[in-house]
């Protein structure tokens, strides 16, 4: 059998053990992380498989101030109707506690409703103005009656009274339920289902 030139048995044989022995001690030196090892295997086979923690939801405004909570104008839009009227051109918010601007002033006066927050907001296009309010518990037949003779269209759905009127450029849109009272007033622009997406983001 022909060897390999330059190669040394007396050197190959000594290197050699010593790179066993290297070896042997090194799989001695690990011994204790296999369990370590095969433990976060498990535990990341598990986080894998395992179905995602549901999100907890921010409270609805309704729920906030149930609870005494503190509302703004923040809680009380939705992030996509928040969104569209803050990119809105020439968008300005003023946040106060000013009474609900409506045209039924004889309602405000009836109710004295409790505001929560008032957003006012002015575009290069118009204005809406939005009211939170804590009203008392026989306020909707009061408030059915007064945007009824202010020739509002109302109705009644989830136990909530809904009423709305459109007169030029203007559009009133009123919700009553629980001991809440949400008004808001547009002119000219009107966002889409503005009215319906402002109760949804209140009430659910």
């Amino acid at each position: 059998m022909a060897r390999i030139g330059g190669r040394n048995s007396w050197i190959a044989v000594p290197a050699g053990v010593i790179c066993a022995a290297v070896v042997g001690a090194l799989v001695w030196l690990s011994l204790p992380m296999v369990p370590v090892t095969v433990a976060w295997i498990g535990e990341t086979l598990r986080r894998a498989t395992s179905p995602a923690p549901a999100t907890t939801s921010e409270p609805s405004a309704a729920m906030q101030a149930a609870e005494g909570g503190a509302i703004d104008c923040r809680t009380l839009y939705p992030d996509d109707l928040w969104n569209e009227l803050t990119w809105r051109g020439g968008s300005l918010l003023n946040q106060t506690a000013t009474p609900p601007a409506t045209e039924a002033a004889s309602l405000v006066e009836a109710v004295t409703p409790d505001v929560l927050v008032t957003c006012e907001w002015n575009f290069a296009s118009g204005s809406i103005v939005t009211t939170l309010s804590r009203v008392p518990a026989d306020a909707r037949p009061i408030a059915e009656a007064a945007f009824a003779g202010q020739g509002f269209s109302c109705t009644t759905s989830d136990g909530a009274l809904v009423c709305t009127r459109t007169r030029g450029e203007v559009l009133e849109e009123h919700t009553l339920r629980d001991d809440l009272w949400l008004a808001s007033v547009e002119s000219p622009w009107h966002p889409e289902d503005y009215g319906p997406r402002l109760d949804g983001n209140v009430w659910d």
